[in-house]
Protein backbone atom coordinates (compact mmCIF):
# COMPACT_ATOMS: atom_id res chain seq x y z
CA UNK A 1 0.00 0.00 0.00
CA UNK A 2 1.55 3.17 -0.88
CA UNK A 3 2.33 5.67 1.60
CA UNK A 4 -0.07 8.50 2.42
CA UNK A 5 0.94 11.87 1.02
CA UNK A 6 2.92 14.96 2.74
CA UNK A 7 -0.34 16.70 4.36
CA UNK A 8 -2.70 14.04 3.89
CA UNK A 9 -3.53 14.35 0.46
CA UNK A 10 -1.54 14.40 -2.93
CA UNK A 11 -1.72 17.42 -4.90
CA UNK A 12 -2.34 16.68 -8.88
CA UNK A 13 -3.07 19.56 -10.09
CA UNK A 14 -3.16 18.30 -13.60
CA UNK A 15 -6.08 16.07 -12.76
CA UNK A 16 -7.48 18.40 -10.47
CA UNK A 17 -8.49 21.18 -13.59
CA UNK A 18 -8.39 18.61 -16.25
CA UNK A 19 -12.61 19.68 -16.52
CA UNK A 20 -11.10 23.45 -17.24
CA UNK A 21 -8.71 22.60 -19.26
CA UNK A 22 -9.72 24.59 -22.40
CA UNK A 23 -11.22 27.65 -20.49
CA UNK A 24 -7.43 27.80 -18.84
CA UNK A 25 -6.01 27.16 -22.34
CA UNK A 26 -8.02 29.77 -23.70
CA UNK A 27 -7.29 32.57 -20.79
CA UNK A 28 -3.32 31.75 -21.16
CA UNK A 29 -3.34 32.92 -24.79
CA UNK A 30 -4.88 36.29 -23.50
CA UNK A 31 -2.38 37.24 -20.57
CA UNK A 32 1.01 37.93 -20.04
CA UNK A 33 3.65 35.65 -20.49
CA UNK A 34 6.57 34.70 -18.42
CA UNK A 35 9.22 32.51 -20.03
CA UNK A 36 10.29 29.95 -16.50
CA UNK A 37 13.98 29.57 -16.48
CA UNK A 38 15.22 25.64 -15.86
CA UNK A 39 14.90 25.55 -12.46
CA UNK A 40 11.38 27.47 -12.25
CA UNK A 41 10.38 25.06 -14.89
CA UNK A 42 11.80 21.86 -12.61
CA UNK A 43 10.26 23.28 -9.55
CA UNK A 44 6.50 24.31 -11.62
CA UNK A 45 6.55 20.49 -12.68
CA UNK A 46 6.86 19.25 -9.11
CA UNK A 47 3.78 21.59 -8.24
CA UNK A 48 1.31 20.89 -11.00
CA UNK A 49 2.18 16.65 -10.28
CA UNK A 50 1.97 16.37 -6.56
CA UNK A 51 5.59 16.05 -6.31
CA UNK A 52 5.79 19.16 -3.57
CA UNK A 53 2.48 18.70 -1.75
CA UNK A 54 0.74 20.22 -0.28
CA UNK A 55 1.73 23.19 -2.65
CA UNK A 56 -0.69 24.39 -4.51
CA UNK A 57 1.91 26.94 -6.11
CA UNK A 58 4.90 29.45 -5.70
CA UNK A 59 5.10 30.64 -2.16
CA UNK A 60 4.14 33.50 -0.59
CA UNK A 61 5.80 35.75 1.78
CA UNK A 62 4.25 34.48 5.16
CA UNK A 63 5.40 30.91 4.07
CA UNK A 64 8.35 32.00 2.91
CA UNK A 65 9.50 33.43 5.94
CA UNK A 66 8.33 30.18 8.00
CA UNK A 67 10.32 28.03 6.04
CA UNK A 68 13.31 29.75 6.13
CA UNK A 69 13.10 30.34 9.69
CA UNK A 70 11.58 26.95 10.77
CA UNK A 71 11.86 24.49 8.10
CA UNK A 72 7.80 24.94 7.90
CA UNK A 73 5.01 26.45 5.90
CA UNK A 74 3.26 29.31 7.84
CA UNK A 75 0.32 26.17 9.06
CA UNK A 76 3.00 24.32 10.62
CA UNK A 77 3.63 21.41 8.28
CA UNK A 78 6.57 20.21 7.56
CA UNK A 79 8.54 21.51 4.57
CA UNK A 80 12.10 22.67 4.47
CA UNK A 81 13.58 24.46 1.20
CA UNK A 82 11.71 27.65 -0.05
CA UNK A 83 10.56 27.12 -3.36
CA UNK A 84 9.85 30.14 -4.84
CA UNK A 85 9.14 32.03 -8.17
CA UNK A 86 11.66 34.83 -8.80
CA UNK A 87 10.76 38.13 -11.07
CA UNK A 88 12.56 41.09 -12.04
CA UNK A 89 11.65 44.83 -11.55
CA UNK A 90 10.95 44.83 -15.65
CA UNK A 91 8.50 41.65 -15.38
CA UNK A 92 6.77 43.54 -12.20
CA UNK A 93 6.36 46.82 -14.47
CA UNK A 94 6.09 44.82 -18.30
CA UNK A 95 3.11 42.08 -16.52
CA UNK A 96 1.86 44.89 -14.26
CA UNK A 97 2.33 41.94 -11.43
CA UNK A 98 1.09 42.17 -8.10
CA UNK A 99 -2.05 41.20 -6.08
CA UNK A 100 -5.21 39.97 -7.87
CA UNK A 101 -2.57 39.88 -11.08
CA UNK A 102 -3.01 36.60 -14.06
CA UNK A 103 0.06 35.06 -15.34
CA UNK A 104 0.66 32.50 -18.10
CA UNK A 105 3.86 30.96 -17.21
CA UNK A 106 5.34 28.91 -20.13
CA UNK A 107 8.09 26.54 -20.77
CA UNK A 108 11.49 28.19 -22.38
CA UNK A 109 11.88 25.47 -24.39
CA UNK A 110 8.84 25.37 -27.08
CA UNK A 111 6.86 28.19 -25.27
CA UNK A 112 4.20 26.26 -24.20
CA UNK A 113 1.72 27.47 -21.89
CA UNK A 114 2.00 25.03 -18.88
CA UNK A 115 -0.07 27.25 -16.06
CA UNK A 116 -1.90 30.31 -14.81
CA UNK A 117 -0.65 32.35 -11.45
CA UNK A 118 -2.98 33.52 -9.72
CA UNK A 119 -0.86 36.32 -7.84
CA UNK A 120 -0.78 36.63 -4.39
CA UNK A 121 1.72 39.08 -2.95
CA UNK A 122 4.96 40.16 -4.48
CA UNK A 123 8.05 40.50 -2.04
CA UNK A 124 12.01 41.03 -1.76
CA UNK A 125 14.09 38.42 0.03
CA UNK A 126 16.84 38.66 2.25
CA UNK A 127 18.84 36.63 -0.07
CA UNK A 128 21.93 36.79 2.57
CA UNK A 129 19.73 35.45 5.24
CA UNK A 130 17.88 32.67 2.99
CA UNK A 131 21.68 31.41 2.15
CA UNK A 132 22.35 31.42 5.80
CA UNK A 133 20.27 29.39 7.44
CA UNK A 134 18.95 27.01 4.39
CA UNK A 135 22.51 26.82 2.97
CA UNK A 136 24.41 26.31 6.47
CA UNK A 137 26.56 30.07 5.53
CA UNK A 138 26.63 32.89 2.61
CA UNK A 139 29.51 31.26 1.17
CA UNK A 140 29.94 31.63 -2.85
CA UNK A 141 31.47 28.08 -2.68
CA UNK A 142 28.26 26.72 -2.44
CA UNK A 143 26.50 26.62 -5.52
CA UNK A 144 23.59 26.93 -4.76
CA UNK A 145 24.03 30.42 -2.51
CA UNK A 146 26.20 31.48 -6.35
CA UNK A 147 23.24 31.06 -7.78
CA UNK A 148 20.79 32.69 -5.43
CA UNK A 149 23.23 35.98 -5.83
CA UNK A 150 24.26 35.98 -9.13
CA UNK A 151 21.02 34.55 -11.20
CA UNK A 152 18.03 34.76 -8.81
CA UNK A 153 15.76 38.25 -9.67
CA UNK A 154 15.23 40.64 -6.97
CA UNK A 155 11.74 40.05 -6.44
CA UNK A 156 9.19 36.80 -5.73
CA UNK A 157 6.06 36.06 -6.95
CA UNK A 158 3.67 33.97 -4.56
CA UNK A 159 0.87 32.84 -5.71
CA UNK A 160 -1.58 29.36 -6.14
CA UNK A 161 -1.47 28.24 -10.29
CA UNK A 162 -4.28 26.02 -12.17
CA UNK A 163 -2.56 23.50 -14.10
CA UNK A 164 -2.68 23.50 -18.14
CA UNK A 165 -0.07 20.76 -19.31
CA UNK A 166 3.15 18.99 -17.71
CA UNK A 167 6.63 19.96 -19.38
CA UNK A 168 6.85 18.09 -22.95
CA UNK A 169 9.83 15.48 -23.27
CA UNK A 170 11.27 13.40 -25.47
CA UNK A 171 13.89 11.54 -23.71
CA UNK A 172 13.18 9.01 -21.86
CA UNK A 173 9.49 9.46 -21.94
CA UNK A 174 8.93 5.71 -20.81
CA UNK A 175 10.42 6.40 -17.38
CA UNK A 176 8.59 9.97 -16.31
CA UNK A 177 6.09 8.54 -14.12
CA UNK A 178 3.69 10.90 -11.88
CA UNK A 179 3.75 10.38 -8.25
CA UNK A 180 0.14 9.71 -9.41
CA UNK A 181 1.01 7.41 -12.09
CA UNK A 182 3.99 5.57 -10.01
CA UNK A 183 1.10 4.90 -6.96
CA UNK A 184 -0.72 3.20 -9.41
CA UNK A 185 1.64 1.34 -10.31
CA UNK A 186 3.05 0.03 -6.86
CA UNK A 187 -0.54 -0.85 -6.51
CA UNK A 188 -0.79 -2.51 -9.42
CA UNK A 189 2.12 -4.50 -8.59
CA UNK A 190 1.23 -5.19 -4.82
CA UNK A 191 4.02 -3.53 -3.70
CA UNK A 192 3.77 -3.02 0.05
CA UNK A 193 6.56 -1.48 0.76
CA UNK A 194 8.95 0.25 -1.26
CA UNK A 195 12.92 1.04 -0.69
CA UNK A 196 13.10 4.42 -2.61
CA UNK A 197 17.42 5.22 -3.62
CA UNK A 198 17.99 8.92 -4.89
CA UNK A 199 21.04 9.46 -6.70
CA UNK A 200 22.81 12.21 -9.09
CA UNK A 201 25.69 9.58 -9.89
CA UNK A 202 26.25 6.92 -11.99
CA UNK A 203 25.66 3.76 -10.30
CA UNK A 204 28.05 0.49 -9.72
CA UNK A 205 28.21 -2.84 -7.82
CA UNK A 206 27.99 -1.46 -4.65
CA UNK A 207 25.06 0.44 -5.04
CA UNK A 208 23.05 -2.40 -6.54
CA UNK A 209 24.62 -4.31 -3.36
CA UNK A 210 23.70 -1.43 -1.06
CA UNK A 211 19.75 -1.16 -2.39
CA UNK A 212 19.37 -5.21 -2.60
CA UNK A 213 20.15 -5.77 0.96
CA UNK A 214 18.27 -2.85 2.22
CA UNK A 215 14.91 -4.14 0.41
CA UNK A 216 15.88 -7.90 1.47
CA UNK A 217 15.98 -6.82 5.27
CA UNK A 218 12.96 -4.76 5.04
CA UNK A 219 10.69 -7.22 2.89
CA UNK A 220 10.45 -4.47 0.41
CA UNK A 221 10.81 -3.85 -3.28
CA UNK A 222 13.54 -0.88 -4.69
CA UNK A 223 12.50 2.14 -6.39
CA UNK A 224 15.94 3.69 -8.35
CA UNK A 225 14.74 7.54 -8.45
CA UNK A 226 17.05 9.84 -9.61
CA UNK A 227 17.27 13.22 -10.42
CA UNK A 228 17.82 14.26 -13.70
CA UNK A 229 16.75 18.12 -13.42
CA UNK A 230 19.50 20.45 -12.48
CA UNK A 231 22.27 18.81 -10.03
CA UNK A 232 25.91 19.72 -9.49
CA UNK A 233 27.68 21.39 -11.94
CA UNK A 234 30.29 19.45 -13.25
CA UNK A 235 27.82 16.45 -12.63
CA UNK A 236 27.53 13.65 -15.40
CA UNK A 237 25.10 14.66 -17.50
CA UNK A 238 21.78 13.22 -17.26
CA UNK A 239 21.46 10.93 -20.77
CA UNK A 240 24.48 9.07 -19.51
CA UNK A 241 23.41 8.43 -16.43
CA UNK A 242 20.30 7.25 -17.57
CA UNK A 243 21.82 5.14 -19.62
CA UNK A 244 23.84 3.50 -16.60
CA UNK A 245 20.97 3.21 -14.87
CA UNK A 246 19.15 1.30 -17.80
CA UNK A 247 22.29 -1.22 -17.79
CA UNK A 248 22.42 -1.95 -14.18
CA UNK A 249 18.18 -2.79 -13.62
CA UNK A 250 18.52 -6.21 -14.87
CA UNK A 251 21.12 -7.29 -12.56
CA UNK A 252 18.66 -6.75 -9.59
CA UNK A 253 16.61 -9.85 -8.70
CA UNK A 254 13.38 -10.49 -11.08
CA UNK A 255 10.49 -8.28 -9.75
CA UNK A 256 12.69 -6.49 -7.44
CA UNK A 257 13.45 -3.04 -8.52
CA UNK A 258 11.59 -0.20 -10.69
CA UNK A 259 13.60 2.56 -12.41
CA UNK A 260 11.67 6.06 -12.44
CA UNK A 261 13.17 9.60 -13.04
CA UNK A 262 12.24 12.59 -11.02
CA UNK A 263 12.91 16.15 -12.35
CA UNK A 264 14.02 17.73 -9.37
CA UNK A 265 15.93 20.69 -9.58
CA UNK A 266 18.46 20.41 -6.27
CA UNK A 267 19.87 22.92 -3.99
CA UNK A 268 23.04 20.83 -2.62
CA UNK A 269 21.22 21.67 0.90
CA UNK A 270 22.71 18.94 2.84
CA UNK A 271 20.88 18.32 5.94
CA UNK A 272 17.43 20.38 5.03
CA UNK A 273 17.33 19.02 1.55
CA UNK A 274 17.87 14.94 2.43
CA UNK A 275 14.66 15.87 4.52
CA UNK A 276 12.98 17.33 1.16
CA UNK A 277 13.88 14.71 -0.37
CA UNK A 278 12.21 12.31 1.87
CA UNK A 279 8.67 14.33 1.46
CA UNK A 280 9.23 14.07 -2.18
CA UNK A 281 9.86 10.25 -1.99
CA UNK A 282 6.47 10.35 0.35
CA UNK A 283 4.38 11.90 -2.39
CA UNK A 284 5.65 9.19 -5.41
CA UNK A 285 4.36 6.53 -2.39
CA UNK A 286 7.54 5.01 -1.36
CA UNK A 287 7.46 3.89 2.38
CA UNK A 288 11.27 3.87 3.30
CA UNK A 289 14.23 6.56 1.89
CA UNK A 290 17.66 5.60 1.49
CA UNK A 291 19.89 8.64 2.99
CA UNK A 292 23.38 8.50 2.56
CA UNK A 293 27.03 10.03 3.89
CA UNK A 294 27.05 13.91 3.22
CA UNK A 295 23.34 13.71 1.65
CA UNK A 296 23.12 15.98 -0.88
CA UNK A 297 25.64 17.63 0.22
CA UNK A 298 28.11 20.40 -2.22
CA UNK A 299 31.38 19.33 -0.96
CA UNK A 300 34.00 21.99 0.59
CA UNK A 301 33.27 25.62 1.90
CA UNK A 302 35.70 28.80 0.69
CA UNK A 303 38.14 28.01 4.08
CA UNK A 304 38.47 24.03 2.89
CA UNK A 305 36.34 22.81 5.49
CA UNK A 306 33.11 20.30 4.54
CA UNK A 307 29.80 22.69 4.34
CA UNK A 308 27.79 19.76 6.13
CA UNK A 309 28.99 16.88 8.77
CA UNK A 310 28.96 13.12 7.06
CA UNK A 311 25.83 12.21 9.14
CA UNK A 312 24.06 15.65 9.99
CA UNK A 313 21.33 14.90 6.82
CA UNK A 314 20.75 11.26 8.66
CA UNK A 315 20.48 13.41 12.47
CA UNK A 316 17.96 15.85 10.78
CA UNK A 317 15.82 13.22 8.87
CA UNK A 318 15.65 10.97 12.31
CA UNK A 319 14.37 14.30 14.13
CA UNK A 320 11.96 14.28 11.69
CA UNK A 321 11.33 10.90 10.93
CA UNK A 322 7.42 10.10 12.89
CA UNK A 323 6.30 13.71 11.28
CA UNK A 324 7.61 12.40 8.00
CA UNK A 325 5.69 9.47 7.76
CA UNK A 326 8.89 7.73 6.27
CA UNK A 327 11.47 5.71 7.71
CA UNK A 328 14.71 6.19 6.64
CA UNK A 329 17.35 3.78 6.00
CA UNK A 330 21.06 4.87 6.87
CA UNK A 331 23.26 4.50 3.37
CA UNK A 332 26.06 1.72 4.51
CA UNK A 333 29.37 2.21 2.82
CA UNK A 334 30.17 -0.94 1.07
CA UNK A 335 33.20 -2.21 0.53
CA UNK A 336 34.78 -5.60 -1.46
CA UNK A 337 35.96 -8.27 -0.27
CA UNK A 338 38.21 -10.38 -2.78
CA UNK A 339 38.66 -13.18 -0.69
CA UNK A 340 35.23 -14.39 -0.48
CA UNK A 341 34.00 -12.30 -3.78
CA UNK A 342 31.56 -9.94 -2.30
CA UNK A 343 30.13 -6.42 -0.91
CA UNK A 344 30.33 -5.84 2.78
CA UNK A 345 28.92 -2.90 4.49
CA UNK A 346 32.15 -1.39 6.30
CA UNK A 347 31.51 -1.45 9.61
CA UNK A 348 30.78 -5.27 9.14
CA UNK A 349 34.01 -6.35 7.90
CA UNK A 350 36.45 -8.37 10.40
CA UNK A 351 40.02 -6.21 11.53
CA UNK A 352 42.72 -7.23 9.05
CA UNK A 353 40.47 -8.63 6.30
CA UNK A 354 42.01 -7.17 2.67
CA UNK A 355 39.15 -4.78 1.08
CA UNK A 356 39.48 -2.95 -2.27
CA UNK A 357 37.64 0.06 -3.35
CA UNK A 358 38.02 2.87 -6.25
CA UNK A 359 37.80 6.36 -5.71
CA UNK A 360 35.53 8.56 -8.00
CA UNK A 361 38.54 10.57 -8.83
CA UNK A 362 40.47 7.35 -9.90
CA UNK A 363 37.42 6.23 -11.86
CA UNK A 364 37.38 9.47 -13.94
CA UNK A 365 41.30 9.31 -14.23
CA UNK A 366 40.90 5.41 -16.05
CA UNK A 367 37.69 6.60 -17.86
CA UNK A 368 40.24 9.46 -19.27
CA UNK A 369 43.07 7.08 -20.19
CA UNK A 370 41.10 3.59 -20.98
CA UNK A 371 42.59 2.22 -17.99
CA UNK A 372 40.54 -0.76 -17.88
CA UNK A 373 37.62 -0.97 -14.89
CA UNK A 374 37.46 -4.01 -13.01
CA UNK A 375 34.24 -6.37 -13.03
CA UNK A 376 34.15 -6.22 -9.43
CA UNK A 377 33.93 -2.85 -8.92
CA UNK A 378 31.25 -2.39 -11.89
CA UNK A 379 29.54 -3.95 -14.77
CA UNK A 380 30.59 -3.98 -18.22
CA UNK A 381 27.52 -2.67 -19.75
CA UNK A 382 27.69 0.01 -17.01
CA UNK A 383 31.66 0.67 -18.07
CA UNK A 384 30.61 0.67 -21.87
CA UNK A 385 27.80 3.39 -21.42
CA UNK A 386 30.11 5.64 -19.43
CA UNK A 387 33.47 4.80 -22.17
CA UNK A 388 30.80 5.82 -25.27
CA UNK A 389 30.22 9.30 -23.29
CA UNK A 390 33.96 9.10 -22.31
CA UNK A 391 35.97 8.35 -24.00
CA UNK A 392 39.68 8.26 -23.73
CA UNK A 393 41.31 10.68 -25.08
CA UNK A 394 43.27 9.22 -28.12
CA UNK A 395 39.45 8.41 -28.95
CA UNK A 396 38.48 11.61 -28.94
CA UNK A 397 38.04 14.46 -31.63
CA UNK A 398 40.08 17.79 -31.66
CA UNK A 399 40.09 20.67 -33.99
CA UNK A 400 42.93 22.50 -35.00
CA UNK A 401 42.62 26.21 -36.70
CA UNK A 402 45.02 27.73 -38.33
CA UNK A 403 44.53 31.32 -39.48
CA UNK A 404 47.34 34.19 -40.77
CA UNK A 405 47.30 36.54 -43.79
CA UNK A 406 47.46 35.32 -47.34
CA UNK A 407 50.20 33.70 -48.31
CA UNK A 408 51.59 33.07 -44.78
CA UNK A 409 51.89 29.66 -44.96
CA UNK A 410 48.94 28.06 -42.73
CA UNK A 411 47.28 26.18 -45.96
CA UNK A 412 50.70 24.65 -46.39
CA UNK A 413 51.51 23.41 -42.88
CA UNK A 414 47.82 22.07 -42.54
CA UNK A 415 48.26 19.85 -45.70
CA UNK A 416 51.32 18.75 -44.35
CA UNK A 417 50.15 18.28 -41.02
CA UNK A 418 46.97 16.08 -42.44
CA UNK A 419 49.91 13.82 -44.42
CA UNK A 420 51.48 12.99 -40.38
CA UNK A 421 48.43 12.44 -38.67
CA UNK A 422 47.25 9.98 -41.46
CA UNK A 423 50.71 8.58 -41.95
CA UNK A 424 50.54 7.92 -37.63
CA UNK A 425 47.04 6.39 -38.02
CA UNK A 426 44.52 5.90 -35.51
CA UNK A 427 42.18 8.51 -36.73
CA UNK A 428 40.30 9.99 -39.37
CA UNK A 429 41.44 13.26 -40.58
CA UNK A 430 39.39 16.06 -42.11
CA UNK A 431 41.16 18.87 -43.82
CA UNK A 432 38.89 22.09 -44.76
CA UNK A 433 40.40 25.03 -46.53
CA UNK A 434 39.14 28.35 -46.20
CA UNK A 435 39.38 28.41 -49.53
CA UNK A 436 37.26 25.59 -50.27
CA UNK A 437 34.22 26.71 -47.43
CA UNK A 438 34.52 30.02 -50.04
CA UNK A 439 34.27 28.30 -53.45
CA UNK A 440 31.40 25.70 -52.49
CA UNK A 441 29.43 27.42 -49.68
CA UNK A 442 30.16 31.10 -50.75
CA UNK A 443 30.92 31.15 -54.54
CA UNK A 444 28.70 34.47 -54.32
CA UNK A 445 31.10 36.36 -52.00
CA UNK A 446 33.97 39.03 -53.11
CA UNK A 447 37.08 40.48 -50.96
CA UNK A 448 35.46 43.31 -50.40
CA UNK A 449 35.63 44.07 -46.18
CA UNK A 450 31.74 43.51 -46.00
CA UNK A 451 31.68 39.94 -47.93
CA UNK A 452 34.96 38.67 -45.68
CA UNK A 453 32.94 39.78 -42.90
CA UNK A 454 29.95 37.37 -44.29
CA UNK A 455 32.44 34.47 -45.46
CA UNK A 456 33.46 34.14 -41.77
CA UNK A 457 30.31 34.00 -40.56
Amino acid sequence: MANTPHGGSLKDLILRDAHIHAELTEEAASLGDLILTERQLCDLELILNGGFSPLEGFMTQNDYDSVVDSLRLHDGTLFPIPVTLDVSGEDIKRLSIGPGARITLRDPRDDQALAILSVQDVYQPDKAKEATLVFGKDDSAHPAVTYLHTRVKQYYVGGTVQAIQLPTYHDYVDLRFTPTELRAHFKKLAWRKVVAFQTRNPMHRAHRELTVRAARLRLANVLIHPVVGLTKPGDVDHYTRVRVYQAIMPKYPNGMAHLALLPLAMRMAGPREAVWHAIIRKNYGTTHFIVGRDHAGPGKDSSGKDFYGPYDAQVLVTKYQEELGIEMVPFQMMTYLPSTEEYQPVDEVPKGVETLNISGTELRHRLKTGAAIPEWFSYPEVVKALRESYPPRTKQGFVLFFTGLYNSGKDVIARALQVTLNQQGGRSVSLLLGETVRSELSAELGFSIEDRDKNIQ
